[in-house]
């Protein structure tokens, strides 16, 4: 009897240890399955033309499990990322345009790559060296993601690289001394990254010949359920911040860095993103929702879990990486009846935007980290977008 009861406890034993790997290791297999014939590659195709007949180019990066980004070398836009929900089914998650004029008369920085300087700088002022520069006050009266043109509406050079990680494509800028009233003559390259991982991983560099501010990032705007799905405000947020910067009336930092705790901008345990968001609180009042830069934990600049957003219905799940020091919430307020791909709609609280940055207003604020770039310097960045789902194989 005892040798017949240690044999079945070895057998149950074995059942259970192969179903915890089954439900540990699914996701990932199931998010491979659902495109089994799929091979890691990147195409390049003309995406279409600009009003001055100007060729845009669009690529498609592909990962051996299927996960599909097309990025455009006219403002590095990510135009779209496809990925499977719980039940393998493929859905575009970012929002975007079918057009390249589309990009160039955008208002609401869809995908773009953001420079020189994103989010906002007061009155479009910034000393330097003992000299003071004016830039352009496009968000009145501020100054916001590097200006008129700024990185979004400039065309990049592409070419594809080879990565071991993945499939890579490297845009590359010169932004010559003086554009948008940026002092210094800033090379940049941003590279793209789809790796087998399931990730888009973008990794950000930039050398100056005079001294400057930098602060890049993506402006991707997220719908996990699908891009012109409707609303983000069921899904669930989490982010890693115990503080938060609140902003004036003009949504410039006030220089405070406020803790998230008995707020609504405590993100510290996940979230439903529209619980809390039309409460009566002067923050969300001057961001008409959320629209705040949130103060990461972490030491330095290591790479690091920044964020987590799940969408119920999809089961997927998109995290966020970065070795920025900031996390920029973004809940879409200003959207309103945009016409995107496919003939989709979108209006207000339709998407999110968690952008990996430095402070806004840094350069006026000599509590913030530093945005400066010297020119014996190197401005580098990472930030990695990670798709997975949860439920793998469950119906909605």
């Amino acid at each position: 009897m005892g040798m017949l009861k240690s044999g079945i406890d070895s057998k149950c034993l074995d059942s259970v240890i192969f179903a915890l790997v089954l439900c540990l290791t699914m996701p990932a297999l199931y998010f491979a399955s659902s495109n089994q014939r799929r091979k890691a590659k990147i195409e390049k195709q003309e995406f279409g033309k600009l009003a001055d007949g100007t060729a845009i180019a669009l690529y498609t990066l592909t990962n051996r499990n299927g996960l599909e980004v097309q990025i455009s070398n006219y403002g590095g836009a990510v135009v779209s990322i496809k990925t499977p929900d719980r039940t393998g089914r493929m859905g575009d998650v970012v929002l975007g345009y079918d057009q390249p004029q589309s990009y160039a008369d955008d208002t609401v920085f869809f995908g773009i790559i953001v420079g020189r300087y994103a989010n906002r700088i007061a009155k479009g002022k910034f000393a330097l060296k003992g000299v003071e520069y004016q830039l352009a006050q496009n968000n009145p009266p501020n100054h916001l993601h590097g200006g008129v043109r700024g990185f979004g509406k400039v065309i990049w050079n592409g070419r594809e690289v080879s990565r071991s990680d993945g499939t890579a494509l490297e845009l590359s800028y010169l932004s010559k001394d003086g554009e948008e009233g940026y002092p210094g003559n800033l090379s940049v390259r941003v590279t793209y990254v789809v790796t087998n991982a399931n990730e888009l991983r973008i990794e950000y560099s930039a050398t100056t010949d005079k001294a400057t501010i930098v602060n890049l990032t993506n402006h991707s705007y997220f719908n996990l359920a699908g891009a012109g799905a409707g609303s983000i405000l069921q899904s669930r947020l989490k982010i890693n911040a115990s503080r938060f910067t609140p902003i004036d009336e003009t949504s410039i930092p006030t220089g405070e860095l406020r803790p998230v705790k008995g707020t609504p901008f405590d993100f510290t345990r996940a979230t439903v993103i529209g619980s809390r968001i039309d409460q009566a609180d002067e923050q969300l009042r001057f961001g008409k929702g959320y629209d705040h830069n949130f103060v990461l934990n972490k030491k330095g600049r290591e790479l690091s879990l920044a964020a987590e957003a799940y969408e119920p219905k999809s089961g997927r799940v998109l995290e966020v990486w970065t070795t920025e020091p900031g996390l920029q919430l973004y809940t879409g307020n200003f959207l309103d009846n945009v016409h995107g791909k496919g003939g989709k709609v979108y209006n207000k609280r339709d998407a999110f935007c968690l952008e990996a940055q430095h402070f806004p207003d840094s350069p006026n604020q000599p509590g913030f980290p530093s945005t400066v770039l010297e020119p014996n310097g190197r401005y580098t960045e990472t930030t990695v977008y990670k798709f997975t789902v949860r439920g793998a194989g469950k119906g909605h």
